[in-house]
């Protein structure tokens, strides 16, 4: 964690007090983690086109509105809160992504080249609403075998996190993370090649 991060003591005692009910320390708390969500949404949307309508901030505000509509949540710590807010990242952007393929087309995935993935792994090109839907349609398949790994592509493709955030997230080691982002890769490269 970098000086400009808050403390993760800070945080987990603000998710606990929010968790047992104090609005206060929600609103502290989107005081204190709204500039690291920001950059994440913003390395996960870091090729955005600059007319896109969907922009980081945005982003970040429906994380933060998703959060307080849910009633007590309880975080461990900074790490959950991440991991939790990448897979809402993923469910706004895949929504978005759905809504402007409706508009376009009619719905349907379209094939893609995985070595994106590799390529931009946490440097989200959200403008291609048919790749985020494939990749959102892998790992709806991935997540039924392996939910773990499906986190960890999540946490990787649609929220940016590096493999060690990843770690602190999931509550895994940094070996681990990397044996399933791997796996993970190698699984979703075979899966979206296929048409």
């Amino acid at each position: 964690m970098d000086d400009t991060s808050p403390a993760s003591n800070d945080i987990t005692a603000l998710l606990d007090a929010w968790g047992a009910g104090d609005g206060a320390a929600f609103d502290r708390l989107f005081r204190e983690l709204y500039p690291e969500l920001r950059q994440i949404a913003g390395r996960a949307m870091r090729r955005e086109r600059t007319a896109h309508t969907l922009q980081p901030t945005a982003v970040v505000h429906e994380v933060f509105l998703e959060l307080a509509g849910q009633e007590r949540s309880r975080f461990r710590d900074r790490g959950h809160f991440l991991g939790v807010a990448g897979l809402l990242m993923r469910r706004i952007l895949v929504d978005h992504a759905r809504s402007r393929a409706a508009a376009k087309r009619g719905s349907g995935h379209a094939a893609i080249s995985v070595d994106a993935l590799e390529e931009i792994a946490g440097e989200l090109d959200a403008a291609l609403s048919e790749e985020i839907l494939a990749v959102d349609f892998a790992l709806e398949k991935l997540e039924r075998l392996d939910a773990r790994a499906a986190r960890v592509v999540t946490l990787r493709y649609f929220a940016g996190l590096s493999l060690e955030e990843i770690g602190d997230a999931l509550g895994i080691s940094l070996a681990t993370v990397k044996r399933e982002w791997t796996a993970a890769r190698a699984w979703l490269r075979r899966e979206l090649a296929t048409p």
